[in-house]
């Protein structure tokens, strides 16, 4: 049986070489599904564009955070030198009040800025790598789907005897199960896009929208928007204390 298994690999591999060969060097023919195919290079050119997004908004959590850091450090520098500089006591400690301030303002936009890379991080590399790896199932079943049907057209083309009516029997068989294996996963490909635009259409809605009124808010020194933010989108901010308190949790 286990032999039977590797031969069996054997000819697969080796007819679809054959065809893979062939058409790389424009002697073979090659079954398009134009409009499929143009999709599928849409999906691989957006994924290509989030992950630059995705690169970003990480490079821009982490410098930020590193800005949350330093403003809590220069607070507590302000505080401790209002106590011990009574002649500058005042003019230290609304410094002090401002970092402290700018800082918690910093943690709650870093909260929201987590959740868009966590969101975007979960669309690029869990749903639409998912489509992708149905992608390649589909690519490999079309290659071999085409291999076999080469190997079938070949067949046919040859001298009717006894000997080769028995292959071009067992060809149809192989070819037939290859084809139908072939259109159910174009067809999985298909339903799959659909449903990733769709999700990713909601999403991205969602989360440009937590983006920008984030932003805005923080820039414009707006406390209390920046904080209905996260409640409008179900942020909840890890409690104080926390090795990292940018790190937050969906509801």
């Amino acid at each position: 049986e286990k032999f039977d298994i590797v031969r069996k690999w054997g000819i697969n591999t080796y007819k679809c070489t054959k065809q893979l060969i062939s058409e790389r060097f424009g002697r073979g023919s090659r079954t398009v599904d134009l409009e499929l195919e143009t999709q599928i290079e849409l999906l691989r050119e957006t994924k290509r564009k989030y992950e630059c997004v995705l690169q970003l908004a990480r490079a821009l959590t982490n410098h930020f955070y590193s800005l949350v850091q330093t403003q809590h450090a220069l607070g507590d520098a302000f505080a401790d030198l209002s106590q011990k500089s009574p002649e500058l006591q005042e003019e230290f400690g609304y410094n002090a009040e401002t970092q402290k301030l700018l800082c918690k303002n910093g943690e709650t936009l870093l909260g929201a800025v987590n959740f868009f890379v966590s969101s975007i991080n979960t669309l690029v590399n869990k749903t639409m790598e998912d489509t992708l790896m149905t992608v390649k199932q589909y690519e490999t079943a079309r290659l071999e789907y085409d291999a076999y049907r080469t190997d079938l057209e070949e067949l046919s083309m040859g001298p009717r005897d006894a000997g080769t009516l028995c292959r071009l029997d067992a060809a149809q068989s192989q070819f037939q199960s290859h084809k139908d294996k072939y259109e159910k996963l174009r067809a999985d490909v298909a339903i799959k896009l659909k449903f990733l635009e769709e999700n990713k259409i909601k999403v991205m809605h969602k989360q440009l929208l937590l983006f920008h009124n984030a932003i805005s808010a923080y820039f414009a020194g707006n406390q209390q928007q920046l904080e209905q933010t996260l409640k409008q989108f179900n942020i909840k901010l890890k409690t104080p204390g926390a090795e990292k308190p940018s790190w937050l949790e969906e509801q």
